[in-house]
């Protein structure tokens, strides 16, 4: 996709926030354990072989004809002091100046450049190519993020008009705590008109701690106060802000006075809290077809619960809707995603009763009746999967086992609250891949068992969904070199090479035409696939150096990717020699299927140069596919069972 489609996925912090410390505690656990597994072999005297290196680029003589690809002219630029810039001139013998500052031009001409942001009156890069007596100029415009408001303590007042919280459509219990705040000078008086015109008085959380206790400098916990001394805050209940006239935040200064508009707030009473039916914005319809819940409006995807189930809505929003799943958890879901039943509906009652566990030649069904679908999760560990069923009661007395198992030890359940129960797979080996689906009142736990592997011909009989990432949408090189095709290029090395192994593969495209998102993992888990590769290029969000943050990562989703994840990084940094960025819990389309190990590869940066020229010769798309074949090999030689 354009760059500034948003492509990047260098989540190296912000993944960590979708899940518990106990499950990343558990993910740590995993991926130690593999590393602590890996083969230790001794001492060598035999000079480790060189590291790969990049195709030479072939010199251009063309034209000098200087283009920039990224940012494209008249797009705002979402850094506000330096960015990056690229694209190509023509010739490779030629020299570049971008806003005066001189610029590395490869053989090829292609070029890219960190540089502070130009000046804010009429925002252009200026650039300059010279070849002998030839000169080309191009001025490229963009747009520059407004100004930050100045806070000043004298002069006159000003605050930041767009910091102030709360802000869009509310509808909250009536004691549900709000905050209000806004940044505003801290010499000003600054304080809440609610609704009915009472004044509330907002706190400087910042002033007031530097005045109190000047040592608390030292506290990190208090460095968002300490650091932003412009804080103004104050939490209040939800009926403060309720309908009717318009509630303000007031600043003033001597004879000075702002006021701010806020959001006013529906409250909610249990009397009319509404029952909404989960039912998908799509047409689609597939077991892998479900409803996104997040712990926070508009956060990461937590919980993946099936269309038809009923729960309470609790609150609202902007654009999502606060759901009930149970006495001690609420989470968010898209608005579009429910229909409100009519008034009256109550909820329905769930009892988990009399469970079975059904094993067939490919999978083992744990099938516990409940009479209504309720939310649920499900968690991995390393020999067991934990189904904890929201909002339901269990009174299960018979656990029915068809027949003595080989994956299925043992299944147990607790009743962890009065509205919560847990039944805990106990497995003979790690998890290798599940789905949870409905079927005539009861929940289906449907556990795979791993694949039987010839470990001299690991992949022989092994389904691979190969996925070359894109289109729609995609990043684009500095000459032009779009993602989606150098993917479709790798993609169809990578078949080749898995089929020669004996494998079957899957490909979600064939073709430059686009593939909707959500129809390539439902394609992978349709062809009952064992693993599934998602091939992508990186780039970079505004703001980032370019030199200093490229290389090839890996993504996963679920614990039984992890070891997967860091097999074929390791294949593909010794096949292609680029800096190892590792693996990264990353919450991707393409990696949440649950039927089969699935990651996303993003080998190398299509932004930078020189991978990008060595991303169009097959000597580079080779060593991209080759390194993925043999990380594929490395796991299912020491993942799966064997004969």
């Amino acid at each position: 996709m354009p760059v500034e489609a948003v492509k990047l996925r260098y989540h190296v912090i912000t993944p960590f926030t979708s899940i518990s410390i106990l499950e990343m505690s558990r993910i740590f656990l995993l991926v130690a354990v593999i590393a602590a597994c890996a083969r230790i072999t001794p001492p060598s005297t035999t000079p480790a072989p060189p590291a790969p290196s990049l195709p030479p680029i072939p010199l251009v003589e063309g034209l000098l004809a200087p283009r920039v690809i990224y940012p494209r002219a008249n797009t705002l630029i979402a850094s506000r002091d330096s960015n990056f810039i690229f694209g190509s001139v023509g010739n490779g013998r030629a020299s570049l100046t971008v806003n005066s500052s001189p610029v590395k031009v490869l053989n090829n001409g292609s070029w890219i450049a960190f540089l502070p942001n130009p000046r804010r009156e009429a925002p252009a890069y200026e650039l300059i190519v010279v070849l002998g007596t030839d000169t080309a100029r191009l001025s490229h415009p963009v747009r520059l993020l407004s100004p930050r408001t100045l806070l000043d303590e004298s002069g006159p007042l000003t605050a930041d008009s767009a910091s102030t919280t709360p802000r869009g459509s509310l509808q909250l219990r009536p004691e549900e705590p709000l905050t209000v705040s806004i940044r505003a000078p801290r010499n000003a008086s600054v304080w809440l008109e609610s609704a009915n015109g009472e004044r509330r008085p907002l706190l400087n959380d910042g002033a007031e701690l530097e005045e109190e206790s000047p040592s608390v400098t030292g506290n990190r916990g208090l460095s968002r106060y300490l650091n932003n001394p412009h804080y103004w805050s104050l939490s209040v209940p939800a009926r403060v802000l309720v309908s009717g006239r318009v509630p303000r935040i007031m600043v003033a200064r001597g004879e000075d006075t702002l006021a701010f508009g806020l959001a006013t707030v529906d409250t909610l009473t249990g009397d009319r809290a509404s029952v909404a039916l989960l039912a998908p914005n799509s047409t689609a319809s597939d077991t892998d077809r479900v409803i996104i819940a997040r712990p926070i409006p508009a956060g990461t995807y937590k919980w993946f619960l099936l269309p038809g189930t009923r729960l309470r809505v609790t609150g609202r929003n902007g654009d999502f809707s606060r759901v009930q799943f149970d006495d001690a958890l609420e989470a968010w879901v898209s608005s579009s995603d429910i229909v409100l039943l009519p008034e009256g509906i109550a909820l329905p009652r769930r009892v988990a009763s009399n469970a079975r566990v059904m094993p067939a030649t490919d999978w083992v069904d744990v099938i516990i009746p409940v009479g209504e679908r309720p939310a649920y999760l499900v968690e991995e560990t390393e020999q067991s999967l934990t189904l904890t069923l929201y909002g339901s009661q269990a009174t299960t007395d018979i656990i029915r086992y068809a027949g003595a198992d080989s994956l299925v030890r043992l299944v147990t359940w607790e009743p962890v609250r009065s509205d919560r129960v847990t039944y805990t797979v106990h497995l003979s080996a790690k998890p290798f891949g599940y789905l949870v689906m409905w079927s005539n009142g009861n929940l289906v736990l449907r556990v795979r068992r791993p694949p039987r592997v010839d470990l001299s011909q690991p992949l022989r009989g092994l389904t691979i969904a190969v996925d070359p990432g894109h289109p729609p949408i995609g990043a684009t090189g500095p000459t032009g070199f779009y993602e989606a095709e150098a993917t479709l290029a790798i993609g169809i090395r990578l078949k080749a090479l898995l089929e020669e192994r004996g494998a079957v593969v899957v490909m979600t495209r064939t073709t430059p035409d686009p593939v909707a998102l959500g129809d390539r993992p439902i394609i992978a888990r349709r062809a009952n696939a064992h693993a599934l590769v998602s091939v992508h290029l990186n780039a970079l969000s505004d703001g980032v150096n370019p030199f200093n943050a490229h290389g090839t990562g890996t993504y996963f989703f679920h614990p039984q990717s992890a070891p997967l994840a860091l097999a074929v990084q390791r294949g593909m940094v010794s096949t292609m020699g680029l800096r190892d960025l590792g693996i990264y819990y990353d919450n991707l389309a393409l990696v949440r299927p649950t039927w089969m190990p699935a990651i996303l590869c993003e080998g190398a940066f299509m932004m930078i140069p020189e991978q990008e020229a060595a991303l169009r010769t097959p000597a580079f798309q080779d060593a991209y596919a080759r390194g993925v074949v043999i990380g594929l090999e490395a796991f299912f030689r020491g993942r799966a069972l064997t004969p």
